[in-house]
């Protein structure tokens, strides 16, 4: 699991979990790669994109859950108890009137990832990452409406309401404060440029308090919301990720450092007064305080619940190990409803602080990393480990028929035939029979060298993105014996690959689009390649064109009529991350 993280691509806008036996020098570093990739280009000089919405002639009909969970919140619509829960680019609604027993009412799809909740009255406002404010009429739970947006110059990863405005701590951006007192036409009125990541906010009385990860603690003075001023702060031990405010004291979810607490009842002069720290490896991500306790959601310590009804002595008081990284969490009465990432959302009954107790989950399924369309069934990589097999040949009703487990994280798939061919990270190669969708079996393998992430299978070769170790082609004419008969190291780490007659096009992050021969499958050369200006994620060849997800660089169109001298020819700059392509027509 270690090696996994360790290597592991920062996931979505690129804050993976940094591996838990890291050090404060690691982190540093990480934070140090995410801020460069964030600030080329900055974003103010990037062209709008038209929004989803606005695409009249593309519509959603149907998809199938869902993604890794961040954020949770809950509240009362029309006196009954839900739980809002972000799940990928989804927003889900559950009635938790009985909270061992939550039922799913609706949701709705956002453009980016749902990344922070703040409810008031019958609207529920989403922090939702590239595509920064989202405002959704809740109060009928079953069909939940987005009515208002905003979007942030930033990445919204925090989000509060008071008082007609909402405040989004937007990553690189700071705070952004949102007048939406009319949803429908949210509009910026302020911001601050704060030091540091802005990650969390919360917001009281007359000041907004900021988690601003390396930044620490940051006090901002929003009693005139079109001039926030910063008029104190504090330099925590850790990376301020989360932030809750109670009373006279701010309580800071401060990553490796744990929970720090601060005596805010002089704005300007923040002071800290006590820490817990569990003694485990993990990152406290986010807390909330109800009552003496403040819960903590620690990371892959699970959550920590601890006794604060002494600030200068934080003490723990139990606490339960969720099965997956717990991201998030929101409490009510006597059950604590935490957002687990890859596990869903664990409902965990707190009423004996001393024995916390789950009492049901919700599961939202894990992280689909590729997919491939084949007769009527989508097949589908999870990066838990899975090969997820789904029947599309209703779009708007899909619905799960079988999986199997790759026994590594899946990360690609392509289907020839009868078998599926997934990249399964460390696992190398996985050959599936998928002749019966409903009873997927492994009837052959291939232990590549380096982390297979994308496969492509021509003829009688399997090719494989293999990261670090560059090119693999593999011979799976047997395809319960795979037999591997060339590679080429290319520079760089191996992301995707596509192979169109005597050349495999491969995707290779920040070594851009790479052209191999592959005539001879045995003695594999590269013979062109092309800088994507921005990271090669995946790639697509369609008669004499090559489009590249180029992450930051959005979309590239690159002429390969000679595969020696790839030339660009067009770019589309998406709003977010591109990671994924392809064409069908005239269309990508």
């Amino acid at each position: 699991m270690e090696k996994r993280r360790d290597k592991a691509a920062i996931a979505g806008i690129g804050w993976t979990r940094f591996s838990k036996a890291s050090g404060v020098s690691v982190l540093h570093l990480a934070v140090l790669l995410l801020i460069g990739a964030l600030l080329l280009p900055a974003a103010s000089s990037l062209p709008r994109p038209l929004r989803p919405q606005e695409a009249e002639n593309v519509g959603l009909v149907g998809h199938w859950p869902y993604g890794p969970t961040w954020a949770v919140t809950v509240g009362e619509i029309g006196g009954v108890p839900h739980a809002f829960l972000g799940s990928g680019p989804t927003l889900l609604v559950l009635d938790i009137s009985n909270p061992e027993r939550p039922v799913k009412m609706g949701e709705v799809v956002t453009p980016s990832m749902v990344r922070g909740l703040s409810l008031q009255g019958g609207l529920l406002y989403i922090a939702d990452g590239y595509s920064g404010l989202r405002v959704v009429d809740v109060s009928d739970p079953a069909n939940p409406t987005e009515v208002g947006y905003y979007d942030t110059p930033g990445y919204a990863l925090g989000a509060f309401v008071s008082g007609g405005y909402a405040y989004i701590a937007d990553g690189n951006r700071g705070l952004r404060v949102i007048d939406v007192s009319d949803p429908v036409q949210a509009h910026e009125v302020g911001y601050y440029d704060t030091l540091g990541w802005a990650r969390g906010v919360f917001v009281s009385r007359s000041y907004a308090y900021i988690a601003d990860h390396w930044g620490g603690l940051r006090v901002i003075d929003v009693s005139d919301p079109a001039n926030p001023t910063e008029v104190g702060y504090y330099d925590t031990l850790g990376h301020a990720w989360g932030v809750f405010v109670s009373g006279s004291y701010a309580y800071i979810a401060d990553g490796g450092a744990g929970l720090r607490v601060v005596d805010v009842s002089d704005p300007a002069n923040p002071t800290q007064v006590g820490s817990y720290h569990t003694g485990t490896p993990g990152l406290a991500q986010a807390v909330f305080v109800s009552g003496d306790y403040a819960y903590i959601a620690h990371d892959t310590a699970g959550l920590r619940v601890v006794d604060v009804s002494d600030p200068a002595n934080p003490t723990e008081a139990g606490f339960y190990d969720v099965p997956g990284w717990a991201y998030g969490v929101s409490v009510s009465g006597d059950y604590a409803y935490i957002a687990d990432y890859r596990a869903g959302l664990r409902v965990v009954d707190v009423s004996d602080p001393a024995n916390p107790t789950e009492v049901v989950f919700h599961d939202t399924h894990g992280l689909a990393w590729g997919v491939f369309i084949s007769v009527g069934f989508a097949y589908i990589a999870d990066i838990r480990g899975e090969l997820r097999v789904v029947d599309v040949s209703d779009p708007a009703n899909p619905t799960e028929v079988g999986y199997y487990d790759t026994h590594s994280e899946a990360r690609g798939v392509f289907v020839s035939g009868r078998y599926a061919y997934v990249a399964a990270g460390e696992g190398g190669l996985r050959v599936v029979d998928v002749s019966d969708p409903a009873n997927p079996a492994e009837v052959g393998y291939y232990d590549t060298p380096g982390l297979a992430r994308g496969v492509f299978v021509s003829g009688s070769y399997a090719y494989i993105a293999d990261g670090g170790a560059g090119l693999r082609v593999v011979d799976v004419s047997d395809p319960a014996n795979p037999i591997a008969v060339g590679y080429y190291d290319t520079p760089g780490s191996a992301q995707a690959v596509f192979v169109s007659g005597d050349d495999a096009y491969i995707a290779h992050d920040i070594a851009g689009l790479r052209v191999v021969d592959v005539s001879d499958p045995a003695n594999p050369t590269e013979v062109g390649y092309y800088d994507a200006h921005g990271e090669a994620r995946e790639v697509f060849v369609s008669g004499r064109y090559a489009y590249v997800a180029a992450g930051e660089g959005g979309l590239r169109v690159a002429d390969i009529s000679d595969p020696a001298n790839p030339t660009e020819v067009g770019y589309y700059d998406a709003p977010g991350l591109a990671r994924g392509v392809f064409v069908s027509g005239s269309y990508a």
